[in-house]
């Protein structure tokens, strides 16, 4: 494995169901570009879900413990 999972269960789970409700909100309260520009960062935010690894948390130091 390149990389070590940084993201528990419960928040892999919260991120995908997050961004599935983002793309539906984008579509239904935008529409053109800007629609598929907010549909496109939530894909990637579920990406991290899918993965278990986010950048982000990785460069501020985060790490899974047993107890998560």
């Amino acid at each position: 494995m390149l990389y070590a999972k940084n993201l528990p269960a419960w928040e892999r789970l919260a991120r995908i169901i997050a961004s599935a409700l983002a793309v539906a909100a984008s579509f239904y309260f935008f529409s053109g570009n800007t629609a598929l520009l907010l549909a496109a960062s939530a894909v990637g935010f579920a990406l991290t879900g899918l993965v278990g690894f986010c950048p982000m948390c990785a460069m501020a130091g985060r790490r899974i413990t047993k107890d998560q």
